[in-house]
């Protein structure tokens, strides 16, 4: 009887700790998109397809904002960061520069864009989770732009995104220590996911991938 109770205790122990490791790896992580179009788009919904095929629990936030440049969506951070800051973010995945290289009144010269983008990083460095962690932020490079582009894009917005834009990104990502994705890469070497502006859906199925690799490294 003493063996047969010293038994059922060790098991309830051990069950104990199993269930307890189990909690512990169900965390629901919180992700932020930011970015323009590009991500206002469906990739969120993918990313968020593949964490949970995964076996990660995610909520996805998709903030991205049609036809933002850099300086307007400082300019929304700004406004609605108090409220974004309470849902506590993992991690925040930034992409921005597509709508700076338009030829219209979104035009934004390349020191300008490097402001806003360590403006915009220097606030989403305040946000924690709910561990009371910084909340990591990864930044990635914008996608090229095909051949047959259209007014407000140029030849001279093609050439931007090459020397002067994703340089810009590359640089910054060093300076603040964020991890790299590249978007741009993705798409020279795929030009069929990127028909216009905007990737096809396949394209955004891609980028979620993209992201993902880089991602599932940071989440423990």
């Amino acid at each position: 009887m003493f063996g047969f109770k010293k038994i059922s205790k060790f098991l309830i122990i051990f069950f104990l700790i199993l269930i307890s490791g189990c909690h512990a790896n169900r965390k629901t992580f919180i992700i932020f998109c930011a970015g323009d179009s590009i991500t206002n788009s469906s990739y969120p919904f993918h990313l968020k397809k593949i964490l949970l095929s995964s076996g990660i629990k995610a909520k996805v936030y998709n903030f991205g904002r049609n036809g933002n440049n850099s300086g307007q969506y400082l300019r929304f951070l700004i406004r609605n960061k108090d409220w974004m800051k309470e849902k506590y973010p993992d991690f925040i995945l930034l992409q921005l520069g597509t709508n700076d290289i338009r030829m219209d009144s979104d035009f934004t010269p390349t020191h300008r864009f490097y402001l806003n983008m360590k403006k915009i990083i220097s606030i989403f460095k305040k946000f924690k989770n709910h561990e009371e962690k910084n909340t990591k932020i990864l930044i990635a490079t914008i996608p090229p732009l095909p051949p047959e582009i259209k007014f407000p894009f140029t030849e001279k917005s093609r050439e931007r995104i090459k020397k002067e834009i994703n340089p810009t990104i590359r640089k910054i990502a060093v300076e603040e220590d964020l991890i790299l994705v590249d978007n741009y890469s993705l798409f020279i070497k795929n030009p069929h996911l990127l028909p216009n502006v905007h990737p096809n859906e396949e394209g955004y199925k891609a980028m979620a991938k993209n992201w993902y690799s880089e991602l599932k490294k940071l989440i423990k």
